[in-house]
Order: structure tokens, then C-alpha cells, then sequence
């Protein structure tokens, strides 16, 4: 299933896309958020969709799309996750996962124009898949155990502001929590229908000139072994948000390095996961 979300900022409306069509599921679900999917909504939405897909409501097409999924309780990222970006960005490849946080008020939809922070002279982009947990979670067994919390897959773009992340000192939320830096979505794709989460292509673009080419097969940390690792030390809940890290071509590792600034567009997309837009100001 390919769940959506839509409709304007602070009344967005849970749907799912259906035979090509976005399809409103607000008539029978609150929203794509922790209680859905702590209480096995995502079975009950299946049956749904199996039953009356059909007869859903089409959501307009001007209608806008937001976020696939509700503000979660946490947005986890996990830094310097593939080794090519660890080498660009002039950092040692980590032992463990380095993982920071994000604000989750920074949760935006996959085409929603981005303000350039006050201040900034330095945001970046970072092309990244993101994992969306199904049930709460805390000291898993194992790997497997991990998998089997997966929701679903999506494509984020973890936005940074590197003055803001590295040169302010402390922790890196400085430079990660401007409004509007985590687009997220089209689509929260479920496990089923995704050949091998693994070998999936990513790219990012900038006015149309291709900044990052890379492949989730580069992965330092799987998404299982994360979310398994991160369950040792926290309680992670239904609903939240994993950022599994990005590939090389980011701005920082250009030489110069190279920032976005008012009026870029961004493309980003992973294979799989649908595309992204959006336009800075």
C-alpha cells in the first residue's frame, strides 16, 4: 500500500493512492499517526482498501500533499551512514550508528516550498530513506524482530543549515531543526511492495544539474539493525520517524562547497518511493 496524507497545513486528512488515484480514508481513520498504527490499523486499512478501494472518495487534484504521515513523536537520523559521505564530508566512518535528532515540527509535505533560515548561508540538502515504525519498540531480540516494525519506506530530504550544525557548537539539532527541513513523503510505501529495500537508487538535483547519485546498497547501517540498535538504548513508538542517512553529493562536500539560496528547485527521489520538489525562497 502507498499511504498518503492532504489537504492544507494543520487539517490534513489521512488517504491512500488506489489504482493511480489519491482516495480519501478520513470517513474511516483519524490519521496516519501513532494510535493507527500501535493499534493495527495498517491490517484494517488493507481490509478496507480490499473491500471498497473503489468507492473511496477521489481527492481533487489541486489539493495539496502533505506529509504521509502525522507529526510523529521522534525524528531520528542517523549521520555520516554511508561511507562515500563520511570521506566527502572529511569524518571517520563511525564504529556505532552516530544518530542525532531533528524537531518534529520541522515535518513537511514532499512539495511545500522551504524558507531559507534567517540568517543562513550554508543550507544544504541531503537525499534520505526514511523508515516508519508500526508498533512501539524497546529492547528488541533481534534483527528480525526490528524488520518486522517496519510500516513502511519514504523519502525524506534531510535539510541543513552546516553553520548553524558545525560551527555553533554542541549538538548537530542546531542546524537540522529550521522550519519546513524534513520534507517527507509522497507516499509511506509498505514493506510488500518493495522488491528489496537494499538496492534502491536515490538522486537529487539542484536547477536541474544532478548533485546525488547513490544507492541504499551502500548503507553502513541497515534500516533492521538500526531500528534493533536504537531499541537497546530508547523506547521508540509507533509512528515515529527513522532518516537512515544520505549519499554522497551534498553541498558540504563540493569543493567549493556549494548551498542553496532563494529561488534554487530541488528534485529528489528514490526508486520505488516517489519523487519530491521543492522551491527555496
Amino acid at each position: 500500500m502507498k499511504l498518503i496524507r492532504f489537504g492544507a497545513k494543520h487539517q490534513e486528512k489521512p488517504g491512500i493512492m488506489h489504482r493511480g488515484q489519491r482516495k480519501d480514508c478520513s470517513a474511516h481513520f483519524a490519521d496516519w499517526n501513532h494510535d493507527f498504527f500501535q493499534n493495527g490499523g495498517l491490517a484494517e486499512l488493507e481490509s478496507l482498501l480490499a473491500k471498497e478501494g473503489d468507492k473511496l472518495p477521489e481527492v481533487p487534484e489541486e489539493v495539496r500533499w502533505a506529509s504521509p504521515i502525522a507529526r510523529p513523536g521522534m525524528i531520528m537520523c542517523v549521520g555520516l551512514n554511508y561511507a562515500d559521505h563520511a570521506k566527502e564530508s572529511g569524518m571517520d566512518i563511525p564504529k556505532e550508528p552516530l544518530v542525532f535528532m531533528k524537531a518534529t515540527n520541522t515535518i513537511a509535505g514532499p512539495f511545500d516550498p522551504v524558507d531559507i533560515p534567517r540568517n543562513s548561508t550554508k543550507t544544504d540538502w541531503e537525499v534520505e530513506l526514511g523508515v516508519v515504525l508500526k508498533k512501539d519498540a524497546l529492547y528488541l531480540e533481534d534483527e528480525a524482530a526490528a524488520a518486522d516494525a517496519i510500516a513502511g519506506y519514504c523519502v525524506i530530504n534531510d535539510l541543513s543549515e552546516r553553520a548553524f550544525q558545525l560551527e555553533k557548537g554542541g549538538q548537530w539539532v542546531k542546524g537540522k531543526s529550521c522550519p519546513g527541513f524534513s520534507p517527507v513523503g509522497p507516499y509511506l510505501v509498505t514493506p510488500d511492495e518493495i522488491e528489496d529495500v537494499l538496492s534502491l537508487p536515490m538522486h537529487l538535483s539542484v536547477n536541474g544539474i544532478q548533485k546525488q547519485n547513490g544507492n541504499t546498497q551502500t548503507m553502513i547501517f541497515k534500516p533492521a539493525y538500526t531500528i534493533w540498535y536504537l531499541s537497546q538504548l530508547m523506547l521508540l513508538e509507533a509512528g515515529d520517524l527513522i532518516s537512515t542517512g544520505t549519499p554522497p553529493g551534498v553541498g558540504l562536500g563540493f569543493d567549493p562547497p556549494e548551498y542553496l539560496s532563494a529561488g534554487d528547485k530541488v528534485e529528489l527521489s528514490i526508486a520505488g518511493l516517489g519523487k519530491q520538489r521543492q522551491q527555496y525562497k
